[in-house]
C-alpha cells in the first residue's frame, strides 16, 4: 500500500538571527533540487514559502517573526525518496546551523511520521498523547458485529489487542492482569468469582492457576475470543480453546442480562471483576450514556457480592484526575454504601500509569 513520508524540522532562532537571512540562506538548497519556490510575506507574520517538486514531493518553510522556523515535507514513502529527502533535510540543517552559530538557537529534528501506509503504527495514550509504537505486522483485523478487532505485532510488546482503535491488551501486560486482579494480596483458593468482559483470556488464565471454586467469564463478543485464543496465547495461554473447563465457564452474553439474572436468583461472588471498560473521559456525566452504564454495571455488580466480597476495575489515565474524580463520586451514588481504594500500575504497552479500584461494601453496623 503507497504511504506518505512526513518530516519536520523545528528551529528556534536566537535573537540576533532574522527570518529573511533563513529564507535567503535555504533557497539556494531547494532551487538545487529543481523545486519551484512560491513565498508569501507579511509585515508582522513573518514568512511562508513553499516548495513543490516535479515527482510530486513538497516542503513548506514557515518562518515566525519571533523566530520559530517549521519546515515540514511530504513525499512518497520509498526507499529512493526517503534518501533524497533525508539528503535534503541533512542540507538544511547544516545550513541553519551555520547561519544561527553567532546566536542562541536551537534545532529540532523529529523522526519522520509514515501516513497511510499498510500498518498503522500510531496509537493515542487516554489522555491524548500520540505514541508510535514499533509495530512490524497485522496480525488480525476484523469487525465483529460490535467493534473493529485488531491484533498487531509489536517488536518490545509482542501481539497487542486494540478494539475500536484503543490499545487494550499486549502480551507483555502481566503488570495490567495482576492490578486487576488484587496484585497478589488476594487469596482465590476455592472462591466464586465473576469477570465481566476479559475477552483476551488474561484474567481467566491467571485465576485459574489459582485454584478457584468455580470462575465465570462473561464477553459479549465471541470474535475477541476467537482472535485471541490463536493470536494471544502469550496472555490467554489454552484457556479459551473450550468455553468450559474443569473450574470455570465462559458465557458468550451481554452481561447486564446475567447480572440481573443472578440478582434475582440470590447468587452471589466473592470476587466481581470489572474489564469492560475504562472509566470514560468525558466529565459530563449525566449527559453520556457510557457513565449510565458504568454505574449500572456498579449497582448490578454490587447486588451479586458478598458482603465480605471485592469488586476490581481499571479506571484510567492517572492524568485524568477529573474524570476518575466523578468516578470516585458515583461510587457514592451505588444503592449500598462502600468503600474503596486505589492504586496506580505503569502498564508496559499504554505507556503511562493506570489507576486500578479495588471496592467493597461498608460492614453492616
Amino acid at each position: 500500500m503507497a504511504a506518505a513520508r512526513h518530516s519536520t524540522l523545528d528551529f528556534k532562532l536566537g535573537a540576533k538571527a532574522d527570518g529573511e537571512t533563513v529564507l535567503k540562506g535555504l533557497q539556494s538548497i531547494f532551487q538545487e533540487q529543481g523545486m519551484t519556490e512560491s513565498v508569501h510575506t507579511w509585515q508582522d507574520h513573518g514568512y511562508l514559502a513553499t516548495y513543490i517538486n516535479k515527482d510530486g514531493s513538497f516542503a513548506s518553510l514557515r518562518i515566525y517573526p519571533h523566530g520559530l522556523v517549521l519546515l515540514d515535507l511530504q513525499s512518497y514513502d520509498s526507499d529512493e525518496q526517503g534518501k533524497e529527502v533525508d539528503s535534503l533535510l541533512n542540507k538544511v540543517e547544516e545550513r541553519i546551523k551555520e547561519l544561527i552559530q553567532d546566536s542562541t538557537g536551537r534545532v529540532k529534528r523529529l523522526p519522520p511520521i509514515v501516513r497511510g501506509g499498510a500498518i498503522d503504527r500510531y496509537w493515542p495514550t487516554a489522555d491524548g498523547r500520540l505514541v508510535e509504537y514499533d509495530i512490524d505486522e497485522v496480525v488480525y483485523d476484523e469487525d465483529s458485529t460490535y467493534q473493529n478487532i485488531k491484533i498487531l505485532h509489536s517488536k518490545q510488546f509482542g501481539n497487542i489487542l486494540i478494539l475500536n482503535g484503543d490499545v487494550n491488551l499486549a502480551e507483555s501486560d502481566l503488570a495490567y492482569t495482576r492490578a486487576i486482579m488484587g496484585s497478589g494480596k488476594e487469596d482465590y483458593t476455592g472462591k466464586d468469582v465473576l469477570i465481566l468482559g476479559g475477552g483476551d483470556g488474561g484474567i481467566l488464565c491467571e485465576i485459574v492457576k489459582l485454584k478457584p471454586k468455580m470462575v465465570t467469564m462473561v464477553e459479549i463478543d465471541q470474535m475477541v475470543i476467537d482472535g485471541c485464543k490463536k493470536y494471544m496465547r502469550k496472555t490467554c495461554g489454552d484457556v479459551l480453546d473450550n468455553l468450559k473447563g474443569d473450574c470455570y465457564q465462559v458465557l458468550i452474553e451481554d452481561c447486564i442480562p446475567v447480572l440481573k439474572r443472578y440478582a434475582k436468583e440470590g447468587r452471589e461472588f466473592d470476587y466481581v471483576i470489572n474489564d469492560l471498560t475504562a472509566v470514560p473521559i468525558s466529565t459530563s456525566p449525566e449527559e453520556d450514556s457510557t457513565w449510565e452504564f458504568l454505574r449500572l454495571i456498579l449497582d448490578l455488580s454490587m447486588k451479586v457480592l458478598k458482603q465480605d466480597g471485592k469488586y476490581f476495575t481499571q479506571g484510567n489515565c492517572v492524568n485524568l484526575t477529573e474524570a476518575l474524580s466523578l468516578y470516585e463520586e458515583q461510587l457514592g451514588r451505588l444503592y449500598c454504601p462502600v468503600e474503596f481504594s486505589k492504586e496506580i500500575v505503569c502498564v508496559p504497552s499504554y505507556l503511562e500509569l493506570w489507576v486500578f479500584y479495588t471496592v467493597w461494601k461498608k460492614a453492616k453496623p
